[in-house]
């Protein structure tokens, strides 16, 4: 043992894998904690399973010839099980070589982490030949198979009923090992995995089936005393005939002894055991006597006494009544203690499982009623609890009760960068402002991204008050509305959709290298048109990304911020109205001059004829002189009636529009 060694080899990494690669498949040391050996503990563990469930169906071999009054073997069920248990055992051979090939931790190792992996193989075989490589074999040994193809032949000249014994016998002895696999199983499965089933319905369903496996085989377990007790009351009124006259070996149907036929026909052993007269007491198998359950087919008795077990496990045992029999009696009380116990096991996991998938429901249930109770004591008006309710809806039904934030804080660094990307990258590249950003700076503000959620009618921020975020809108509608501080006369408002972002007054404070701890005021009203979803940056995280990218102060980000910025995009039409108007006044006024100046030559023209004297000749000057300034009236008038219509297609107000003070300019 000198040469052995310990390679101390970190479970789980994959150095081993490495190692596995350079050499045979045949040869490779297996992780104990790899893909490989979980997936086939998991397939192991169902073949375990089944092989808990094939066994007790060789206790129905044995069935009673109704017409013959005898024992016989039922050798097409014998042969399907053989073969399906061959396929089983084939598996647990399987399963000890993959163990004499798979690494443990070394138990010195584990003081810190999940220790050191021993990778020798002379090592691996020792400890496992020390511990449970006795259990395996004998788990794996083709005891049953041994019985049917060895002694089934025989049967000519002993009677089935040995043959039953012996089956008996060995199913019972190495149902006790498969037994004792199945747990130790269980648990490296919990511990590598976590769970044996991934989901809630799983859980219960895998419980269920435990509880059907043990009724499978308390069930099969009764049909074979059934049996056996028939056989008894046989041999007993045998007896009392006396050998002379009766032969044990005459309850074979394959016996071929000397006056088979006669003693059959003349004996009254099974006239007494038939049940009917009461002479023999059956106990709990005297309902399979009547049923004749030894005598239907396969399907009939197997589905009969797994009710039977169901039964009897469900109600405790009370449904069975007794005899003064020893066997019996214990065979009741294994019943009750059973029952109990995995009925017990099965509601309460079942239970547990499916409370599992309504906990959320009832988490948000019982915070409701609190929320009501709240609402109550704290005397809230009625519209101001409907805004609660309204929230505390919409909030569970965007979510479901998960708490995003607490499962991203949870995971690594690497992964939590990973799905904040997944989840964000898209939604913030349709925010026009940030798709001028470089790929780095996108997943830097994807991770600080905070998911908000806002009911119809909640106001995101009132004009005046400090900015704690900024908001990019991904599902709903906001209106931002504007008095420019509570001026007369001065009202704006706007609708911010899908891609639209509002507080830039806070980006403007984080670019600012003088800032300092007090938050930049409003100059915005935004209200929740309809329900908002929407992801927020928050002020510190803004500093942060000021003070970390200097792409940030870039003349090109600094243009894109002006574009999108609603602040500057109401400033810039407030000065394009104005120089509007004012280019519309000058137009009239210039318009309004050049007719002036045409009536003024009309009337150089008309004062030149003045010198005549003739009446006639002024009278008719002075008419036309009324006559142009009617035609000039009517112009204007029309002019002004015109101008008044474009203002008003143009959605611009009469009233002289108020100076708006131009945004504070970003020191990018």
């Amino acid at each position: 043992m000198n040469n052995l060694r310990v390679v101390p080899i970190p479970a789980g990494s994959s150095i081993l894998h490495e190692h596995q690669q350079q050499q045979e498949w045949w040869r490779q040391v297996l992780d104990p904690g790899g893909e490989i050996v979980n997936g086939w503990n998991r397939i192991f563990f169902a073949i375990c399973m089944i092989a808990l469930y094939i066994d007790p169906l060789f206790f129905y071999l044995i069935r009673l010839e109704p017409h013959h009054n005898c024992l016989s073997m039922e050798y097409h069920l014998a042969g399907f099980l053989v073969l399906t248990r061959t396929l089983v055992d084939l598996f647990s051979s399987i399963h000890i070589l993959i163990k004499f090939r798979t690494a443990y931790i070394a138990p010195n190792s584990t003081v810190f982490g999940r220790g050191d992996l021993v990778t020798d193989t002379n090592l691996i075989a020792a400890r496992y030949l020390k511990r449970n490589f006795a259990i395996d074999l004998a788990a794996a040994l083709p005891l049953p198979q041994c019985v049917v193809w060895g002694i089934m032949p025989m049967a000519v000249a002993r009677t089935s009923n040995h043959v039953n014994h012996t089956i008996t016998l060995l199913i019972i002895l190495q149902y006790i090992p498969r037994l004792i696999i199945i747990f130790p199983l269980n648990w490296r499965i919990i511990k590598n995995t976590g769970v044996v089933a991934k989901t809630a319905w799983t859980g219960a369903a895998y419980n269920l089936i435990l509880y059907l496996l043990a009724s499978h085989a308390l069930g099969a377990i009764w049909y074979l005393m059934s049996v056996e007790r028939i056989y008894s009351c046989w041999r007993d009124y045998c007896a009392l005939e006396g050998r002379s006259v009766c032969n044990t070996g005459y309850f074979d149907c394959l016996s071929t002894l000397p006056g088979h036929d006669a003693w059959h026909n003349s004996t009254l052993v099974f006239q007494r055991c038939d049940g009917h007269t009461g002479v023999y007491n059956f106990g709990m198998f005297e309902i399979a006597l009547h049923d004749h359950i030894a005598s239907v087919n396969f399907f009939e008795k197997y589905f009969y006494c797994l009710w039977f077990g169901l039964k009897s496990l469900s109600s405790y045992g009370q449904s069975m009544e007794a005899s003064a029999k020893v066997t019996e009696t214990i065979f009741g009380i294994l019943v009750c203690i059973m029952g109990l116990l995995f009925f017990s096991l099965l509601i309460g996991n079942v239970q547990t499982y499916l409370q599992s998938t309504t906990a959320r429901l009832e988490e948000w249930r019982v915070k409701r009623r609190d929320t009501e109770e709240w609402m109550r004591h704290r005397q809230l008006p009625p519209n101001l609890q409907e805004r609660v309710r309204r929230f505390v809806q919409y909030n569970w039904l965007s979510t479901r009760g998960v708490k995003e934030e607490e499962i991203l804080h949870e995971l690594p660094l690497d992964i939590r960068r990973e799905v904040q990307k997944h989840l964000c990258l898209d939604l913030v590249r349709r925010v026009p402002f940030f798709s001028k950003m470089d790929n780095q700076l996108l997943d830097a503000i994807c991770q600080r991204l905070v998911s908000s959620l806002n009911t119809k009618g909640t106001y995101i921020v009132r004009e005046g008050d400090p900015v704690n975020e900024m908001l990019f809108i991904i599902r709903g509608q906001l209106e931002s509305s504007t008095t420019d501080g509570g001026r007369s006369g001065f009202f704006n408002s706007i609708t911010l959709k899908v891609g639209d972002f509002c507080g830039e007054e806070l980006l403007n404070w984080a670019l600012m290298a003088t800032s300092h701890l007090n938050l930049p005021a409003s100059t915005r009203t935004v209200k929740c048109i309809t329900e908002v979803e929407a992801f927020a940056l928050r002020a510190d995280d803004l500093k942060f990304f000021a003070a970390q990218f200097k792409r940030l102060h870039s003349k090109r980000l600094q243009h894109s911020f002006r574009y999108y910025s609603h602040q500057w995009r109401t400033w810039g039409a407030c000065i394009l109205q104005a120089a509007w108007r004012r280019h519309r006044r000058r137009k009239l006024a210039d318009e309004l001059s050049r007719q002036e100046s045409m009536l003024s030559l009309q009337d150089l023209d008309y004062g030149d004829d003045d010198d005549d004297d003739d009446p006639s000749r002024r009278g008719g000057s002075a008419l036309t002189a009324a006559l142009l300034a009617k035609r000039f009236a009517k112009k204007a008038k029309r002019g002004t009636s015109t101008l008044w219509k474009l203002k008003i297609l143009a959605g611009e107000s009469t009233s002289p529009i108020p100076k708006l003070f131009k945004p504070d300019e970003p020191t990018f």
